[in-house]
């Protein structure tokens, strides 16, 4: 994948097998009921790598040399049918890093790389009541294109499945 920068701090790069600690611990401290339908995690933690969700998969973001975020770029099947699409499969940026530039630049970098390899269409699915996640992709070209409604029962709450997607 290529590099990306929005601003000279702010470096996009491919996750290396070397952040896997790294990687997973941004993912536990970014855990919120507004966007995980998992639990909480809990220790003993699985691996943030295996055979399903590997390092060339992520985009990580990296702001004055730290890891502050990544993405998750895969496919959404395993469908020769399919293989048009790639899918993010989770964002996730530290909350000291919100408000830099940080997740659009995620997203603009997931955009060139989906173009890089030949798909046409970039998809992803949030929960309806993640208003500002939901903006972020509007803004970045994103449009609704399904619903499930009150698909997930989250801390007693029925929560929207929406599906967003847009040509690259």
């Amino acid at each position: 994948m290529p590099e990306q920068s929005e601003t000279p701090a702010l470096r996009i790069r491919t996750a290396l097998p070397a952040d896997e600690e790294t990687l997973a611990a941004v993912d536990r401290l970014t855990w919120s009921p507004l966007h995980a339908v998992m639990p909480r995690p809990q220790p003993p933690y699985d691996p943030f790598f295996d055979e399903r969700h590997v390092p060339d998969d992520y985009l990580v973001a990296e702001l004055d040399g730290r890891v502050v975020g990544y993405l998750r770029l895969a496919l959404p099947t395993s469908l020769a049918c399919n293989a048009h699409v790639r899918q993010i499969q989770g964002l996730a940026v530290l909350d000291e890093a919100r408000g830099r530039g940080v997740a659009r630049a995620l997203l603009r970098v997931a955009v060139e790389e989906t173009r890089r390899q030949g798909a046409r269409r970039l998809t992803l699915r949030v929960l309806g009541h993640n208003a500002p996640a939901r903006r972020l992709y509007e803004s970045e070209g994103f449009v609704v294109e399904g619903v499930l409604p009150e698909e997930f029962l989250l801390d007693g709450k029925y929560v929207d499945d929406v599906f967003m997607g847009r040509p690259v």
